[in-house]
């Protein structure tokens, strides 16, 4: 095991501290609760008693949803860094901050999962403000003093640059992302980061996979680990495996102090909004193909796509010898799928059950 992939550890372990499962665990909760109430009403009789047991149970009942969440987060976190080993001993880690929900959860995560870590790693966080009218600007200086992490606030005044070269109503994400980068990569530079993290989470990537599909041709995503064009950063994606939906409501449980984007995240009409809601709209509607798709993005079959460029198609032959995953691989999901929840269906039916009868 890598080093990096102990910091997985006290997070998983937590997830094993009892033997009863959380959902039996939310019922007994739940179970206790209602009792102390009925215990109340033949009790006293109090309303006001009664209305405060109920407040009582509301709050130990979300107190403990909140822990359970807390706990998957960590166990994600903790097992996408030691899946693609995104943290090694000594490294020293940018915590890119926006002032959003997820640059807020991942940082949190982070110093969390540092003070557990069996290995040694350091933690900067920087942002870069970016001069739009009305940022708050004192925001997270006084946020990450509170929470005592190193950091540093680049300002660039990049609004003005992007406003002055695209056009007013077209959309400024292209723009604002490369000279966004470009800051970054020089910045980790300057503090000697040896790792670049990002705050995208699982949904991200699927969107930037579609946004790929539909408007540039290509199959491709969102890494959660990968080394910059000019070869001198490697950037990580900690959060690479946690819901949007967690991580809001995490975020609004932490009462992080949340800094909107007024210049590119507002605009309506968006590709990538269409793609959000798209693949929230599946999630509601079949249960499932959502974790499917995510878990399909680690289970690629060169030889079952069209590139050239990753499978030898010109030169296969036929060699007379059966051939593992082979054209035999689509007879038991080539179904029509089931309309109610959108999944493929099963052939149940092998061929060699089947009497084929030769033409006349």
């Amino acid at each position: 095991m890598t080093q990096a992939a102990n910091l997985a550890a006290p997070a998983l372990h937590e997830s094993h501290l009892s033997a009863v499962t959380p959902e039996k665990e939310v019922r007994m909760v739940d179970d206790a609760l209602l009792f102390a109430q009925a215990a109340l009403v033949v009790e006293s009789g109090s309303p006001t008693a009664i209305a405060d047991a109920a407040e009582e149970a509301r709050a130990k009942k979300h107190a403990f949803e909140m822990n359970k969440l807390s706990k998957r987060l960590h166990r994600e976190v903790g097992q996408a860094i030691t899946d693609f080993n995104m943290i090694e001993d000594g490294d020293k880690v940018m915590v890119c901050m926006s002032g959003g929900k997820d640059s807020y959860g991942m940082l949190d995560i982070l110093m969390n999962l540092q003070k557990r870590a069996p290995i040694q790693f350091e933690i900067i966080a920087v942002n870069l403000d970016q001069k739009q009218p009305g940022f708050p600007e004192h925001v997270l200086p006084e946020y990450l003093t509170k929470v005592g992490v190193p950091f540093r606030i680049e300002e660039q005044d990049t609004y003005s640059v992007v406003k002055k070269v695209i056009p007013e109503g077209k959309t400024t994400c292209s723009l604002c992302s490369r000279l966004r980068r470009g800051i970054l990569y020089r910045v980790a530079t300057e503090v000697g980061a040896t790792k670049i993290a990002l705050g995208h989470h699982r949904d991200d990537i699927l969107q930037t996979m579609f946004m790929n599909m539909f408007f540039g041709s290509t199959l491709k995503g969102m890494p959660p680990k990968l080394v910059t064009d000019n070869g001198e950063h490697v950037v990580i994606r900690p959060m690479a495996y946690c819901r949007e939906k967690d991580l809001a409501t995490y975020a609004e449980h932490r009462a992080f102090p949340i800094i909107p984007c007024n210049l590119c995240g507002s605009q309506e009409g968006l590709q990538r909004q269409q793609m959000r809601e798209m693949i929230n709209e599946w999630d509601k509607k079949f249960p499932g193909r959502v974790d499917n798709m995510f878990t399909a993005l680690s289970n690629i079959v060169p030889s079952h796509l069209m590139d050239r460029k990753l499978y030898p198609f010109e030169t296969i032959k036929a060699t007379g010898t059966p051939v593992k995953g082979g054209d035999i691989a689509f007879d038991e999901d080539e179904g029509c799928g089931d309309p109610s929840d959108g999944l493929p269906a099963e052939t149940k039916v092998s061929l060699s059950t089947i009497s084929i009868r030769k033409a006349t």
